[in-house]
């Protein structure tokens, strides 16, 4: 499992495939919702269950207003938060598009057992 590290903390993720609007599959790290720290370069995704809520980056929240308010709404209810690091993003911009309507991907039954 991957480390993540925040603020001198280190906490165990579990992975999870998740597929992007365009198909494109996705490794997130999950992060415990109630204590994750944001680095500036990584992209997080917040979402309840399978639905994303809002998929951004900590300049986001501070640069675009719109994007701190959906943030907000959406630290609110979601039960889970996940982390994409920025050097597996690609173009960024078409990343945060493409979670932002992403789900969690099939388990196989190999994955089940």
């Amino acid at each position: 499992m991957p480390v993540i590290e925040g603020q001198g903390v280190v906490r165990i993720g579990r992975r999870s495939h998740w597929h992007g609007r365009s198909g494109r599959g996705y490794e997130l790290v999950g992060l415990a919702l109630d204590s994750f720290a944001m680095r500036d370069a990584d992209l997080y995704v917040i979402a309840k269950g399978s639905h994303v809520l809002w998929v951004g980056s900590s300049e986001d929240l501070v640069a675009d207003p719109a994007s701190r308010s959906r943030f907000r709404l959406a630290i609110d209810c979601a039960d889970r938060a996940f982390l994409l690091s920025a050097d597996a993003s690609g173009d960024r911009l078409a990343t945060i598009w493409d979670l932002e309507g992403a789900s969690p991907a099939p388990m196989t039954p190999a994955q089940a057992a």
